[in-house]
């Protein structure tokens, strides 16, 4: 029988409180380190409030607030990555190098979905058909 890994936590209270404290500690990290990371929270801080306020319905709030949410969790996805990447190595490789730019392109598709989201629940009102 295979030994349990000593990296892998028991469950219950104490496993949720430590998994909160390690999501913040990521949530530190990025903001220190990552500076598309803090671009893009900043403009979520002006985006999410906006779409509140502009969502006429419970559904288009949502869409609005949760698409720089979408966003902020992709780039820390892609953040992941990179470090990863680098700890690995900062010498050129092919593959290290595809990793990384796999990442960056699911970040431009989170951003284009996110425009996308908001033209398409805003555009309507501007330019009635």
């Amino acid at each position: 029988m295979t030994q349990p890994s000593p990296y892998k936590s028991t469950g219950g209270l104490l496993r949720i409180a430590r998994a909160f404290g390690y999501s913040l500690q990521g949530l530190g990290a990025a903001w220190r380190h990552e500076a598309a990371f803090r671009q893009e929270t900043v403009l979520a801080a002006i985006l999410i409030p906006l779409g509140l306020w502009l969502g006429d319905s419970a559904v288009e709030r949502l869409l609005l607030a949760g698409a720089p949410v979408l966003v902020l969790a992709v780039e820390l996805l892609n953040s992941a990555i990179e470090t990863l990447a680098d700890a690995i190595g900062t010498d050129y490789h092919p593959l290290l190098g595809r990793a990384k730019d796999i990442g960056s392109a699911a970040v431009l598709l989170t951003l284009l979905l996110a425009a996308a989201a908001w033209a398409a629940v805003l555009a309507p009102r501007w330019w009635p058909s």
